[in-house]
């Protein structure tokens, strides 16, 4: 079962390695790519950071062994980030035909489907990972507070933002109440990430 688990988790971040290098690609041929908006993206990174611990904690299953306190944090955070990311673009985003900058539709669904929902299933059915209290929640909300900052930041300077709910043109009135919406969403999926920690998994259950 380790060795099922192992490959599932590097499979996964292949797909994902594959996905945004098609998009990289893609985004060549059309013209001068601006590294700082193709990666601006949550969406990207979030993927990018899942890809880091999908390798590691593959490598742990290979090996027979859990993840470490430091590896759990990691998974935990890559977890609430992509599940965020799954949840935004399925509510907000895909309905409205948002552009995020993603033209191959396998490599959409690799980054806004796929992802989340294997990436979220393998922290709740896996249980090689540490049990993590809830007063880790502020570790799961540094990344995303950061991002968010700096897409402010340039949204009130160069203009470009990732995605149109934070569009300044809309007023810092309405920017305002999605971040604090979005801190919402995150400190919820946080919780629940941190909660589930504390269940064995059906699948390499934690001893103890």
């Amino acid at each position: 079962m380790r060795i099922a688990v192992g490959l599932i988790r590097i499979a996964l971040a292949i797909a994902i390695i594959a996905a945004v290098v098609t998009t990289h690609l893609d985004a060549l041929g059309r013209g001068p790519v601006n590294l700082f908006n193709l990666y601006g993206y949550f969406t990207t990174q979030s993927n990018l950071i899942s890809v880091g611990v999908l390798i590691a904690a593959g490598i742990q299953a290979f090996r027979g062994r859990a993840s470490g306190p430091v590896l759990s944090v990691l998974r935990a955070v890559a977890t609430t980030c992509i599940a965020v990311v799954g949840i935004v673009y399925a509510t907000l985003l895909a309905p409205i035909g948002a552009d995020v900058d993603i033209v191959a539709p396998w490599a959409n669904i690799v980054l806004h489907y796929v992802s989340p929902i294997v990436v979220v299933l393998d922290w709740l059915l896996v249980g090689d990972r540490r049990r993590l209290g809830l007063g880790r929640i502020w570790m799961l909300l540094v990344y995303p507070a950061v991002w968010t900052i700096v897409v402010l930041i340039r949204g009130a300077t160069d203009g470009w933002v990732p995605y149109p709910f934070l569009s300044p043109s809309q007023g810092y009135g309405v920017v305002s109440l999605y971040c604090v919406a979005i801190l919402v969403v995150f400190v919820v999926f946080g919780l629940l990430v941190l909660l589930a920690s504390r269940y064995r998994g059906l699948l390499l259950p934690r001893r103890g």
